[in-house]
């Protein structure tokens, strides 16, 4: 009997193994924000799919590692909708601008990403970097740039890039934070012309005016 050497059966389809795989961390992501980590059984996921529980383990080696696969999507969501919504964007301030509200948008249309944030923060307290971060940093250097133009063309004052954009990193984490935990009622995207204004005019007079 001879052998060709080549894999039995009908190559993958890259295509529909990507689509699998994100409607398994769709479905894990719901049903993680809605039991919370700890409590979700992995069967839930398969049994939402209508596929057995191998078949999530053959991709996920554990239930950790399905969580934060399902947190990095959302974080994946997150920056290609920023990214497709400041299409056709010219002007670096309108840029800033519209980034702020896609953000602050983009977690009132998805709640369940901010809980698995949220969850990640108090069930792997041990990781060095947690996901939203690892995204964050691995996405700054346009922005760093995008100041660093405004800077030197005198539309920003002569601040230091970083401190610049880690004011407006922590206020539009911490608005999602303090919001959420506070239920005021009020849409995330309803912070975006304050935050906004803040940012761009501050909050001082003019002496004398």
């Amino acid at each position: 009997m001879t052998t060709s050497g080549r894999p039995r059966g009908r190559p993958r389809d890259p295509v529909a193994q990507a689509e699998r795989e994100d409607a398994l961390l769709a479905a894990a992501t719901t049903i993680f924000a809605e039991h919370g980590f700890r409590q979700t059984d992995v069967q839930w996921v398969a049994d939402a799919l209508g596929v057995g529980k191998g078949t999530v383990y053959r991709r996920f080696a554990s239930k950790e590692a399905l969580f934060l696969a399902a947190v990095d999507r959302g974080m994946r969501h997150l920056i290609a909708g920023i990214n497709e919504g400041l299409e056709g964007i010219d002007d670096p301030i309108a840029i800033i601008a519209e980034s702020v509200r896609l953000y602050l948008a983009f977690f009132d249309a998805h709640p369940e990403v901010l809980e698995l944030i949220i969850q990640e923060r108090a069930e792997f307290k041990d990781r060095s970097k947690p996901t939203y971060f690892v995204h964050r940093d691995a996405n700054i250097d346009p922005w760093r740039a995008l100041v660093a133009q405004l800077v030197a063309d005198g539309r920003v004052r002569d601040l230091q890039v970083d401190t610049v954009l880690d004011v407006l990193s922590h206020t539009l984490y911490g608005t999602i934070f303090t919001d959420h935990f506070d239920r005021c009622g009020r849409s995330f995207a309803s912070r975006a012309d304050e935050i906004l204004d803040v940012l761009f005019h501050g909050m001082l007079t003019e002496p004398g005016s």
